[in-house]
């Protein structure tokens, strides 16, 4: 008979939950479901090919949470495995929603501050029915009733979705004891969880038994029957944007964007759907009312322009592109020293959203908005366009602002302080994939220094 744990890695490796090498951070409350999530991928942590570590939020709501953030240590020594607490002070008074929000904050900054790949909560089948059914409740379109996904934004990874909390009850009796007097740590129930005052509890203790009750043993099993066809009308919207050659799709971390003309030629439905998907890129969900909203925006509005979707979420055109991103998104990191690149020398680095390699090469033909450039002997500098200055394109006559140049190469105004320009004394010689200058080319066949440029913004694949 397979037991829970073959049963766990199969699925994780099946779905690829941990397809990348690195550090999966576990969001341990001291639960059943989290603790089980523990003895799970300790089991599994060879075969996947990663290392891990323990995170636990004292959020500083009940009496005994101290007890319960020493239990977790407990737990982590138990298997070896290094633990990280952090305390909040947010009191008795604080909502679901509040404590959710403020939890996911903590730990993503945890996760960031070790720089771990993943980050793993133990979110179970239960929870999954309880979700659907609650934003069916509270209103949601046919995506929302996916519910959770395995995967969510910044590494974030729900491996525990297929089993049910009676299965993961079962196997930590197994693993360490029915009783608590055999287990080796302590395992925490919250009382907050049968509290009706809460939605989510309410959900849980009151309406669920009574439809079970009436409507059969097998209700659960038909709502995350549900939740799997709307998981893959999500994914296949997924895919649409990606496939249709007129969207032009594209993405970074913080905002994804696409073609703004295709969207005065669909009709209302299919454009409402493609608008819909796009925003569930970032996480982000649009009901009926605002899909109408920006989908008028985006068909009459001028470049520059910003529409708020909720959430954080924007909306903005830059000249024939619509762009989603989560709100005002960081500027990419662009390094506050130049960069120098010595004549003869190999060499790489990451600038924002931009790659760079060079290496010696003998000279080949530069074109004028070419990503891969020629210099002739002599140290280039790569580093932001800054106000001022100038080019003098290659075949062109006269110098022009590169500010001029960006623009007319419809980089939004946004990106034009960060976007990268390779200058030597000061002057600009090449803006990557836009401009050329005619200074410092060398002739076909030179001794040179050839430097390659390649933007990462473009997504490699759908949401899973």
């Amino acid at each position: 008979m397979t037991t829970l744990a073959e049963r766990f890695q199969n699925h994780v490796e099946r779905h690829r939950l941990f397809d990348e090498a690195g550090v999966a951070l576990l969001a341990v409350s001291g639960g059943p479901d989290s603790i089980a999530l523990l003895d799970l991928m300790v089991t599994s942590r060879a075969s996947l090919g990663i290392d891990l570590a323990v995170a636990h939020v004292d959020h500083g709501i009940s009496d005994d949470s101290a007890n319960v953030a020493d239990s977790v240590r407990q737990a982590a020594r138990h298997y070896g495995l290094p633990v990280y607490t952090e305390s909040l002070a947010l009191g008795s008074s604080t909502s679901e929603t509040a404590a959710r929000e403020a939890r996911y904050r903590v730990l993503r900054s945890l996760k960031n501050r070790l720089g771990a790949q993943y980050l793993v909560t133990g979110h179970h089948a239960d929870d999954q029915v309880e979700t659907v059914l609650y934003r069916l409740f509270r209103g949601t379109g046919i995506a929302g009733l996916a519910g959770i996904p395995a995967h969510g934004p910044g590494g974030l990874v729900r491996p525990l979705l297929p089993f049910s909390k009676r299965e993961l009850q079962a196997w930590l009796d197994t693993r360490l004891g029915g009783e608590t007097a055999r287990r080796p740590f302590s395992i925490h129930r919250d009382p907050s969880n049968a509290d009706p005052r809460h939605d989510r509890s309410w959900l849980r203790v009151d309406i669920l038994p009574r439809v079970r009750e009436r409507l059969g043993a097998h209700t659960d099993g038909r709502v995350l029957e549900t939740a799997q066809a709307a998981h893959q009308d999500r994914i296949a919207w997924a895919r649409v944007l990606r496939i249709l050659p007129e969207l032009d799709f594209a993405a970074s971390e913080h905002y994804v964007e696409v073609a703004r003309a295709p969207f005065g030629r669909y009709d209302k439905a299919l454009s409402g759907a493609l608008l819909r998907a796009l925003a569930r890129e970032l996480d982000c969900h649009l009901g009926l009312r605002r899909t109408a909203r920006l989908l008028e925006f985006v068909r009459s509005g001028s470049s520059g322009r910003m529409l708020e979707l909720g959430r954080g979420s924007e909306a903005e055109l830059v000249f024939d592109r619509l762009r989603v991103s989560r709100g005002q998104y960081p500027r990419p990191t662009t390094p506050t020293e130049r960069i120098v690149l010595e004549e003869g020398q190999t060499g790489g680095t990451v600038f924002g959203d931009w790659e760079f390699h060079w290496r010696p090469e003998a000279a080949g033909v530069s074109a004028r908005d070419s990503s891969t450039t020629w210099l002739t002997g002599g140290v280039g500098v790569l580093r932001p366009s800054r106000p001022g200055d100038r080019i003098l394109p290659l075949g062109g006559v006269g110098r022009r602002k590169v500010r001029r140049v960006l623009m007319e190469a419809r980089v939004s105004s946004r990106d034009r302080s960060t976007y990268p320009v390779l200058v030597r004394d000061d002057e600009v010689l090449w803006i990557p994939g836009v401009c050329r200058s005619g200074r410092c080319v060398p002739e076909p066949g030179e001794p040179a220094l050839r430097v390659d440029a390649r933007s990462r913004r473009r997504s490699e694949g759908p949401s899973r």
